[in-house]
């Protein structure tokens, strides 16, 4: 019996890739983000006593649900909050470079010496590769760091109550999850005062909704609770858990690779949609970037050009979509899987991007951070993170300097304009 399987060298690292007759699962997506129809039937206190009885039919005691509702007030901010989230449009150049920054890359390697035994037995029970699960951890709380940050998050019972009782549109979906979380605390897993989280109530390292946690938790440091809080080991498990169960995540394989294209290649065959085997992508006159040759492969593939003709091209397996079964955006995930590289040591996308410029530094962004703030833009701090604040400092400071498009990315332009007292 022969094995139909060969060893493919992505950078430094070898992975095993089917020879012949691979069957490809794009990974299923989130729901997109509700628009608020701001309309509730009744008021919230007697909204409040009718929902009780849905606790109840979930298991939920009254003495579970009097202590989560009482004094609780819905946070009607939420709605405008989802509303302002089109805030920015970011160039896929501008999303990874602000993602996949300095700060990012280096606290993540710290992160994978601190907790390497914890990724060792992430990788033996899930199968999950642990560049991936720094990806996503660096990625959704900038590995915790923003977790005890009140500007970030937000009591998740005022948040989800408001949205069940006020959002008419979407209104089964926040009531399934505010059941959710009222099962977690009727669990013993979390108490109100710890839940805290996004406004839409996504929660700990890796930003779990209510469904995720009860569904896909691990208990995985054995202390008889599951918890995304705290010591990062059953957040991290969980998510290798989701990704292996809801991603079909493959032991084993790489998300992809940047490749190298033939000066004549029709880029219309790169539309993130068709998928070849490598080896009619071979044939095609693609080559992995370093040159070597895919025409050996029959590993299912698609071709995307996130920056358009000229810029990187990415050949996307498997796993890039079992990564973007978390958040349905390919940016998105090229960020978790392009940040967990260059924690692991790989380097940036050989190709440059078209129109594209460097990423700033970690010293940069925090002297962009202190002028602005002195030029009375505030950043919300000078610790080389740009969020939101600092997006919206950036962009009114643009508006101000003339600078256009006033777009708010932290920009080697925006810098230069700010040591000149523009």
């Amino acid at each position: 019996m022969t094995d139909d399987r060969s060893r493919l060298l992505i950078g430094r690292r070898a992975f095993t890739l089917s020879l012949a007759g691979s069957a490809f699962l794009a990974g299923s997506g989130l729901l997109a983000p509700p628009v608020f129809a701001q309309q509730a039937a009744q008021s919230f206190p007697k909204w409040v006593e009718t929902f009780r009885a849905r606790a109840r039919a979930r298991g939920v005691s009254d003495a579970t649900y009097n202590r989560v509702f009482s004094g609780l007030k819905p946070d009607t901010s939420v709605y405008e909050q989802d509303r302002n989230q089109a805030e920015f449009t970011e160039q896929s150049w501008q999303y990874l470079n602000r993602r996949v920054s300095d700060w990012r890359i280096a606290t993540g390697k710290q992160k994978a010496k601190q907790y390497s035994a914890l990724f060792d037995r992430i990788e033996q029970a899930f199968g999950v590769d642990r560049r991936v699960m720094l990806g996503y951890w660096g990625m959704e709380s900038a590995y915790g760091e923003v977790l005890s940050n009140p500007t970030h998050m937000k009591p998740v019972f005022n948040s989800l109550a408001a949205l069940a009782w006020g959002d008419a549109r979407r209104r089964k979906y926040w009531e399934a999850e505010l059941l959710n979380a009222l099962v977690i605390v009727e669990r013993g897993w979390g108490t109100p005062q710890e839940m805290t989280g996004s406004w839409a109530g996504a929660m700990g390292h890796t930003q779990w909704m209510p469904e995720v946690w009860l569904n896909m938790g691990v208990d995985f440091d054995g202390d008889g609770r599951i918890s995304p809080f705290g010591k990062p080991d059953d957040a991290l498990a969980g998510t290798a858990n989701y990704l292996v169960k809801r991603g079909k995540y493959r032991r084993g394989e790489p998300w992809g690779f940047e490749a190298k294209l033939p000066g004549n290649f029709n880029s219309d065959l790169a539309d993130n949609k068709t998928r070849r085997p490598l080896s009619q992508w071979s044939e095609l006159g693609i080559t992995t970037i370093e040159g070597q040759s895919l025409s050996a492969y029959d590993e299912p593939a698609r071709l995307w050009l996130p920056g358009g003709p000229g810029g990187p091209a990415l050949l996307l397996l498997h796993n890039f979509y079992a990564v973007r079964s978390y958040n349905p955006s390919s940016n998105y995930a090229l960020a978790v899987v392009h940040l967990g590289d260059r924690v692991m040591g790989e380097g940036p996308f050989v190709a440059s991007w078209p129109g594209g410029e460097r990423a700033l530094t970690l010293a940069e962004i925090q002297e962009l951070q202190q002028r602005l703030t002195a030029a009375g833009f505030s950043t919300g701090g000078t610790d080389g993170r740009v969020g939101g604040d600092t997006m919206r400092a950036v962009r009114a400071f643009q508006q101000k300097a003339g600078i256009t498009p006033a777009d708010g990315y932290a920009s080697l332009a925006v810098l230069n304009a700010l040591r000149q007292g523009r």
